[in-house]
Order: C-alpha cells, then structure tokens, then sequence
C-alpha cells in the first residue's frame, strides 16, 4: 500500500510538473509573440511535450489562456500574502495599502505581466481563483483577507466585490501610468491611489454601514411608536368610547324612546 501511495504520489508531481510547465511556456509566447501569433505547436515545441498532452490539461488554446490567468494570478496573491504575513500591519486599511504597494511593485517590474493580468482578469476569472477545487491552486490570500474582516470587525455585505474592485481599480489606473506614464508617472500616482482612493473608497464602506445601521434602527423606532399608538388607541380610546356609546348613548335614548312608544300604545 505504501508502495502504490509512493507511486501514486510521483504520478501526481509529474502530472502538475506536465501542466505547470505547458502554463509556463504559454506565458512566455503570449507575452513575447502575442496570444493571437502563438499555436499549440509553438507551445507544445518549446515545452518538449507531445501534442496530444496538451489536451489532457486544456481544451483549446482560450481554454489555456483562461487557466493561465488563473495560475498567474493565484502566484501573485500567494506572493502577497506570504510578504503580508512578515510584515507588521495592524488594521486592515493597512493590509489592503501594503497588499496595493505589493501588487504595484510586481507590475512595475514586469509589464508584461501586468498587461497579461490587467487585460483579461474578469469577474468569473477572479472568482475561480479562490474556488477552483483544483489542489494546485491556493486560497491562502483569501482565507487571510477574510479573516482579517473579522479580526478587524470590518463589516462589508460584499467582501469579494470589494475585493474585486480593489484588484480592478489598481490594475486599471496602474496601467496608464506604468506603460504610458499618463496622466501621471507611477511615481506620482501612487500616494493618491493609497492615500485618496482606496482610503476614501474604506471610509465610504464605514459610512455605508453606519447609514444602514441608523435606517434600520429609525425604522424599528418608528414600528415600534406605531405599534405602541395602536396598542393605547385600542385599549383607552376605542373600547371606552364604544362601550360609553353602547352604555350611555345607545341603551339609554333606546330605551327612552321604548318608554315612549309603550305608553302611548297603552295610553
């Protein structure tokens, strides 16, 4: 059994060595050649593997394309959260800077990288990079993200969105001024992005938060008022007048006019 489980194991390596490997050539050709010039053959060649492996991890070159940004992406957010995890941040503002400082390092250092990422990382790309059931990928950088909402008592109703929004806004604005230094070189734009934006876009969520706490707090005070109202109306004002209406009003001038009408008749 031992022996199987060893065998099993290298099977495994070599399996994820195989793929790795066919994502890793496909990221230098679509980066050098352009997605559109690079083949399965050019892939296939240059990673000294046969054709027919190339389809036992990927249907076709888009679906390589799609678990190519997928991997790449996986390796930045392992890389930032392992540089996350050394550093010594106390809130979660500062986790999301040191995280958009981290991310803004690595595109400056390779634009190629970041133009691959910046370009096609969608929402259901992003998503499955921290759903994929694949082993190979991690979710170490969104299970930290998510803790530390709750470590730090962030309350956001939608944690991946904000999450997702962050990644776009730094991938977007970057890419104008890392590759074409407008409006602004890098250099420039940064502390507004760190500093305004994402510090703003927090500060938002905060008042959010706060606003929907008091409307819903204003709203259990006025149901609260009106069910009390409701409450005394039925008790001290509705049944008295009825029973004074039935008892003083009603009884009385009906049997008055009973008399009436009884002592005429026998009159």
């Amino acid at each position: 059994e031992i022996a199987s489980c060893l065998v099993g194991s290298e099977m495994c390596k070599e399996t994820e060595q195989k793929e790795s490997t066919l994502l890793e050539t496909a990221f230098h050709l679509f980066t050098g050649k352009g997605f559109a010039k690079t083949t399965i053959s050019d892939i296939v060649q240059q990673a000294g593997l046969a054709k027919g492996t190339f389809y036992l991890y990927f249907k076709d070159k888009y679906d390589l394309r799609d678990k190519l940004i997928v991997y790449k992406a996986n390796q930045l957010f392992d890389d930032a959260h392992r540089a996350l995890e050394k550093a010594n941040v106390s809130s979660f503002e500062d986790e999301l800077l040191f995280t958009t400082d981290y991310i803004i390092e690595r595109f400056q250092k390779n634009h190629f990288f970041m133009e691959f990422i910046a370009k096609n990382l969608s929402w259901g790309i992003f998503k499955s990079v921290f759903t994929n059931g694949d082993p190979s990928f991690s979710s170490q950088f969104y299970d930290h993200y998510m803790t530390a909402l709750k470590k730090y008592n962030v309350n956001c109703p939608a944690p991946e969105l904000l999450l997702f929004t962050m990644i776009e806004l730094i991938g977007s604005t970057s890419y104008n001024c890392i590759h074409n230094s407008q409006p602004v070189s890098m250099e420039e734009y940064l502390p507004y992005l760190t500093d305004h934006c994402i510090t703003y876009y927090l500060h938002l969520q905060n008042n959010y938060r706060n606003i929907y706490h008091r409307h819903l707090q204003n709203n259990y005070h006025n149901i609260y008022r009106r069910q009390s109202q409701n409450s005394y109306h039925r008790r001290y004002h509705w049944h008295p007048q009825n029973s004074y209406r039935r008892r003083y009003h009603w009884h009385p001038q009906n049997s008055y006019r009973g008399d009436i009408v009884s002592a005429h008749i026998h009159g």
